[in-house]
């Protein structure tokens, strides 16, 4: 069965929190930040990827008129490989493409996995902030794509 991509709703957070932790501990979001970020609806845009009522992943975009940010991808690591991550991005760039001329994105130097999907959707590497993710000082690796018009 493969799972299909929804808003992310106020209920799904205890499923994206333990995803979180799955995937990004020490580094997480915490339960505000995605409440704040589901509250600011003019701006952002989130998702989840659900299969048979069960959460697999998630990804947020914050849209601007002047440029947007992938805010957060995450796949549970046992479905990781499906293609899951890949289609949470392109529903991100799409909904970027409508109201942005650029996306930008921070990736954590350590993930080639991620950086990789990145490339192959167009984004290049524009910089690099050192100890970006706290607390584990991790450095990001900072991507830019320009809109496709054509």
């Amino acid at each position: 069965m493969s799972a299909r991509l929804r808003p992310m709703r106020l209920a799904d957070l205890d499923a994206v929190l333990a995803l979180e932790e799955e995937l990004f501990a020490p580094d997480t979001w915490t339960r505000a930040m995605y409440r704040d970020e589901l509250a600011r609806t003019d701006t952002r845009h989130y998702l989840v990827a659900e299969d048979e009522g069960t959460v697999v992943g998630y990804a947020g975009l914050i849209a601007y008129d002047d440029e947007a940010h992938v805010a957060t991808i995450g796949v549970a690591t046992g479905r990781q490989g499906e293609g899951i991550g890949a289609r949470l991005l392109d529903a991100l760039l799409a909904e970027a493409d409508r109201r942005s001329p650029v996306v930008l994105l921070e990736v954590r130097a350590d993930n080639e996995l991620a950086q990789g999907l990145y490339r192959r959707r167009g984004f290049t590497e524009i910089g690099r902030r050192r100890g970006y993710y706290q607390p584990s000082n991790t450095d990001a690796v900072v991507m830019r794509r320009e809109v496709l018009h054509g």
